[in-house]
């Protein structure tokens, strides 16, 4: 759904587009969560002509999918419910986001700017909980790292877990549709019937998407069950929290680090060649404690949208075909979001 269109709200469209709009403004939401429709769909590709690779469906066409016939009140009401669902959604994506910026934002202030350390040197205030302070050293040393800090090689601070990998054909994850995510270089690509991997783990781009224009690493925070093809390292923090090694990857430049220029791979023995950021034992595991909650919460939002995600699903088309009724729908959503 397009909104918020600036200007007067105009815009232009390819041609590759069926450009629908609400004939009143309150039916908005409405029309866009009939587009969504499994039906409606279903029914566009049923009208679709032409030759293979180029077929298309006409607008006339679509305009024959036949909806219940529902009151103005109706349309807005069902437009609303859903609409509230997704906003619910969209707000839990938006809180994770924030927390997951937040302990970058901590990490990057101990571990890459050493910023209570520095504090200490230039005789500011503290900013920290007094027993978080104390952790600092009061000293930078001559090759400005706090004193007493050491730096290691990322192959010391991580686990790799490829040899467990299992790539899946486009044909075989077909075949084998389940409840489990099928994760690539930067993310889901699927859902198949068993899992490789159980827990929280670190995901790292290794071949074709390795780096974002910044030089920096796609990364993904997974736990659960889930499945991994051979485009993604499979990581796992020694000595270190997952979520630390996390926060390393997200702000590192590891582009020094790839080879190749038409498939670009960020391999095993040079990922291990990273620095990792100085640090000390204590404030590593000080660290630890203070983001725990920050990624507990986001991975609560994170299971909520997913059951978010089904609840709309499946009151979708029910709604749109009047089998179930409206009011008893907007309980159970109540109840939820």
């Amino acid at each position: 759904m397009i909104k918020d269109l600036p200007g007067e709200g105009l815009a232009q469209g390819s041609t590759e587009f069926i450009v629908m709009r609400a004939m009143r403004a309150a039916d908005e939401r409405f029309v866009y969560y009939l587009s969504r429709m499994p039906d409606f769909r279903m029914f566009a590709i049923q009208q679709m002509n032409g030759t293979s690779g180029r077929q298309r469906v006409n607008w006339q066409s679509l305009a024959q999918f036949k909806i219940p016939e529902f009151s103005d009140c109706q349309r807005e009401r069902i437009g609303a419910l859903l609409g509230l669902l997704d906003d619910k959604i969209e707000l839990n994506h938006r809180m994770s986001a924030t927390l997951e910026a937040m302990a970058r934002a901590i990490f990057k202030d101990w571990f890459v700017d050493f910023g209570p350390t520095r504090a200490k040197v230039e005789g500011r205030a503290p900013y920290l909980a007094p027993e978080l302070w104390d952790l600092f050293p009061d000293a930078l040393d001559d090759k400005d790292k706090p004193v007493g800090w050491t730096v290691s090689l990322l192959g010391e601070r991580i686990e790799i877990l490829d040899s467990k990998r299992i790539p899946l054909s486009s044909r075989e994850r077909k075949r084998r549709q389940g409840p489990y995510p099928y994760h690539g270089a930067t993310g889901v690509m699927d859902y198949v019937d068993d899992y490789l991997f159980e827990g929280v783990h670190v995901l790292l781009g290794e071949d074709g998407s390795v780096t974002k224009p910044n030089g920096k690493p796609f990364t993904q925070y997974v736990w659960g069950q889930f499945w991994v093809n051979n485009h993604a390292h499979v990581l796992k923090g020694n000595g270190i929290s997952n979520e630390m090694l996390l926060c390393f990857l997200q702000q590192t430049d590891v582009a020094p680090y790839v080879t190749g220029a038409v498939q670009p791979k960020l391999n095993q023995k040079n990922l291990k060649m990273i620095p990792f950021s100085a640090t000390g034992f204590n404030t590593s595991a000080a660290f630890e404690c203070v983001v725990k909650p920050l990624f507990q919460l986001l991975r609560r939002n994170s299971e909520e949208n997913r059951a978010l995600i089904q609840i709309r699903d499946i009151l979708l088309p029910k709604l749109m075909s009047g089998e179930i009724r409206l009011r008893d729908a907007e309980k159970a959503v109540e109840a939820v979001a």
